[in-house]
Parts: C-alpha cells; sequence; structure tokens
C-alpha cells in the first residue's frame, strides 16, 4: 500500500503534489474476491462517491486499476472504509511521472544489409509508438506508414497526464507539438523518397564555442528511411508539455497498453499491433515495491504474454558528473539506473552506443546501467543512440528556422535532425524486430523467442555485461542463425 505517510519532499520526486496536498494515484482493485471485475469496480465507485461526494471522478486506466487524485488522509479513510465490507482495493500505488528519454546508423546494426539481401522492409507488420505523437504531415510517412489499416487506431492518452478532458479532434495522435515522437517513428519505418532532397540541420560549434546550426548532405549511397521502411505505425499519444519538457503518468502510459492488448489486439487472440516502442521511462523508489513489480512493469509484461514486442529505453541516467572535493574531474559512472518500465522481465530494454563507430567508443557515458537492484541482467541489448539523424517536427523543426528557403512552408519541408539518448536507440531494435518479422513471420506473437533470439546473437562491445547487456543488435546475425 502505499505510504501515506510519505513527506511532502519525498513525495514530489514521484508525483506531482497537487493543491491540498493532493496526488494521483493508482488504486488497483481486489480482483481476488468472488466477484465479477465491473461488480468491484462499480462497488468501488460507489464507496469513493459516498466517500467524497466533490472530488473529481475516479478514472478506469485498465481492467484492474482505477486513477485517483487524493491526499494522504484521504487515502487513509478510503482504505478504512473498504474495510468495512469486503474489500474492493487490493492496493493503492503512486501514479508515477515518466519523461521522454538515420542514415547512418542503419549500417552499424546491419540494417541495410538485411534489406538488400533479404527484402527485410517490414511489410505487414504494425509497430505502435507510445510517444508525444507522430506529425502525419511530415513526407517521411507519406507512403502510407499511418494511414491504410492503421488509420482508425491512433489515440491520444493524455488526458490522464495534463487532467483536462479527452484531446478533441481525434487526430491529435497525429500532430506532434515537441517533435520527439516522430524523430522515434522515422526511426522504425518510413521513409523519404530518393528523388527528394532532405533538408538536414546539424549543430556545430563557432570559433567562440557557441552552437550553430548548418545544413549537411547525404553521405554516398544512403537514403533516409527507417529501419524497416514499409511497416505500419500506430500514434498513441501519451507525452505532453508540462513545464520545461516533456512527461507523461503510469496511469496514461498503462492505458495505452491496455488499448493494445484488449481493444486492439482482443486479448491476444488477433494481433494486428505486433510491437510498441516505448522512449520513455522514470525512476522510482525501491521502497515502494520489488524491481520489476510496479504496476507499469506488470502491465508491460501482460502485454509480452498476449504476443505482442515490448522494446523500451534503458534511460539516460547512469552518469553522475564529477566526484565532490579537490581535484574533482574523475567523473563517475552508476551502475543500477535503468528506468521503469525497463526493468519489466518481459521488455527489451535497450541502451545506447555510438553511430557508426561502437566498438571503438563503446557505450554511451549517460546510458542507464544495470542490473536491475534484484539482480537481473539490464540493459538487453545496444543500439545506436547518439546524433541519430529521424524526422524534425515541432519545435525540433522550429530550431532549424535560418534554414528554410525563402518563402517555404515549414510544415511541408522534408526536415531532419539529429538527436541524442536511449529514446533514439530503442527504436532501432523495434524497427530491427518489425523487418525481421517481415520475413520471418513464424515468430509473430511468440516475444520470449524473439527477445532470446536477438540477444544471442548480439556482438559484444568487449565492455562489462552490466553496460553492454549481451551488446549490440546485430540483425543480420540474426536472420544468417535463425
Amino acid at each position: 500500500m502505499l505510504q501515506v505517510g510519505l513527506p511532502p519532499e519525498r513525495r514530489s520526486e514521484v508525483v506531482p503534489v497537487l493543491a491540498e496536498n493532493r496526488s494521483p494515484v493508482l488504486v488497483e482493485l481486489n480482483l481476488t474476491r468472488d466477484a465479477e471485475t465491473e461488480q468491484t469496480r462499480a462497488d468501488f465507485l460507489q464507496l469513493y462517491r459516498a466517500t467524497f461526494p466533490h472530488l473529481p471522478e475516479p478514472l478506469p486506466v485498465a481492467a484492474s486499476y482505477v486513477r485517483c487524485v487524493l491526499s494522504p488522509p484521504e487515502i487513509q479513510r478510503l482504505l478504512e472504509l473498504d474495510r468495512d465490507g469486503t474489500p474492493t482495493v487490493f492496493r493503492v500505488w503512486p501514479d508515477y511521472t515518466l519523461d521522454a528519454h538515420i542514415d547512418r546508423s542503419a549500417a552499424t546494426i546491419k540494417a541495410d544489409a538485411v534489406l538488400r539481401a533479404y527484402a527485410a522492409t517490414g511489410q505487414g507488420i504494425v509497430w505502435a509508438v507510445a510517444d508525444s505523437g507522430v506529425d502525419a504531415q511530415h513526407p517521411h510517412f507519406a507512403d502510407g506508414t499511418l494511414t491504410g489499416p492503421t488509420a482508425g487506431l491512433h489515440r491520444d492518452f493524455t488526458a490522464l497526464v495534463t487532467g483536462g478532458p479527452q484531446p478533441d479532434p481525434p487526430e491529435s495522435p497525429l500532430t506532434d507539438p515537441a517533435g520527439h515522437g516522430t524523430h522515434v517513428a522515422g526511426i522504425i519505418a518510413g521513409g523519404l523518397p530518393a528523388r527528394v532532397p532532405p533538408l538536414i540541420g546539424q549543430v556545430e560549434l563557432t570559433g567562440g564555442g557557441l552552437p550553430e546550426w548548418h545544413t549537411r548532405t547525404l553521405d554516398a549511397g544512403r537514403a533516409l528511411t527507417g529501419i524497416a521502411p514499409q511497416a505500419g505505425l500506430v500514434s498513441l499519444k501519451v507525452l505532453a508539455e508540462r513545464g520545461p519538457g516533456l512527461v507523461t503518468s503510469s496511469s496514461a502510459v498503462i492505458q495505452a497498453l491496455y488499448y493494445i492488448r484488449e481493444k486492439v489486439n482482443t486479448g491476444g487472440r488477433l494481433l494486428v499491433i505486433h510491437g510498441v516502442n516505448l522512449s520513455l521511462g522514470c525512476a522510482w523508489d525501491a521502497r515502494e515495491y520489488a524491481c520489476g513489480q510496479s504496476p507499469l512493469c506488470r502491465e508491460v509484461n501482460l502485454l509480452a504474454a498476449s504476443g505482442v514486442v515490448v522494446v523500451v529505453s534503458a534511460g539516460n541516467g547512469g552518469f553522475a558528473g564529477r566526484l565532490p572535493g579537490e581535484g574533482g574531474a574523475d567523473n563517475r559512472a552508476v551502475l543500477a539506473t535503468i528506468t521503469d518500465p525497463g526493468n519489466a522481465d518481459g521488455a527489451i530494454t535497450v541502451g545506447s552506443t555510438h553511430r557508426d563507430r561502437p566498438h571503438e567508443y563503446g557505450v554511451t557515458y549517460s546510458s542507464s546501467k544495470g542490473p536491475t537492484l534484484d539482480g537481473r541482467l539490464k540493459p538487453d541489448l545496444l543500439a545506436p543512440g547518439e546524433r541519430i539523424t529521424s524526422c524534425a517536427s515541432g519545435e525540433l523543426r522550429t530550431q532549424l528556422a535560418t534554414l528554410f528557403p525563402p518563402d517555404a512552408d515549414p510544415a511541408t519541408l522534408p526536415t531532419y535532425v539529429e538527436q541524442s539518448g536511449t529514446s533514439m536507440a530503442a527504436p532501432h531494435v523495434s524497427g530491427a524486430i518489425a523487418a525481421f518479422l517481415s520475413v520471418r513471420q513464424e515468430f509473430v506473437g511468440r516475444p520470449r523467442e524473439i527477445k532470446e533470439l536477438f540477444c544471442a546473437n548480439a556482438t559484444s562491445l568487449g565492455r562489462d555485461r552490466y553496460l553492454e547487456g549481451h551488446g549490440l543488435l546485430d540483425l543480420m546475425r540474426v536472420m544468417s542463425n535463425v
């Protein structure tokens, strides 16, 4: 149960503290009793409304979770009243806040060679991107990446983040004011036609050490395509702008994963969405629950058990800065910094390495490191995550304004930009698995075997196992050894 006596300074580290000391919480319903799920939820709602008639209505998140906004004394009161009858509440959890965590990098994981040798384009495979939205107007997705069979599947879950009404119009998942989700999606799938010259922006330092935007051209023989260019994408918008950055909540991501499992894939009986990319995560308090056993991690495991591949970024918390004291030029890394839901056993958790020279530069210094706090090996794989070129939209596109041709409509320009982090590494793995499944469809619905196969055929960079996991993703080796 949530420790209702948590001091405010500690509670604010893991969940936002709102007016009157209230915070969002996830109420896990007591489904062990002899009652149907709907009846248990109805009994809980009846108790809640009678106890707090003036508070906002609880929001169902998944079959076993309801989101409420309560203060510690209100939680205590609710639990005491619930125990007077047949309990409807099993546990109360914090609704944690989560943060948002390709021309050159495709060759690093041998995706370009696999495309030529096996025609592994991702055709027929559908991947969900749970992120800040995907800009459907970007030319990278003009060839049906977000339309066709996936057109009616895009959803927006950010009402659980902002506390506002359900976003309207329903097309909002296909917009991306921040640009993070569009950049991630462009690494997985889609591509710019060879006849269209891209506008690629990159930052270079001036003589005075100040950043300055410049354009660059594609290397000879390179193309700006996703790892699985013909895969279909589904945009599940869970990240919203709040303050200086992008955030989401456990409840929003859980609702998105539940939507895939029960609403789209009908409990695994019909796989319409084959995988999901989660380039997001949060720090977590080990005193609240066992590692990998949070509601979000459990929902990831349920989704994987239903046949969906879940790829998660490891996080960017592996560097702690310089040692304090005199002569503190020594830097330090931190082990056991994998974020949730990357701690989930069913997830393929991805760390970051250099985009085209991984054996020389090894694991990115900031990439979160294992093991998990209960002793499991994480991350599972490494993939390129440094200065990855992909679609620029929203705020990322705005940064390139000085490079735009005169009188050009920015919304229609084929703009690309470099971004870094494990957020960029995870979609390399998502795209690689989508490409693999398009030619080896006997593995569809078998995520644990896929994880074992990709881990067994990864290439070691000769680094510590808690930094590199099983090693660098090698798609050609996977294809050759099936």
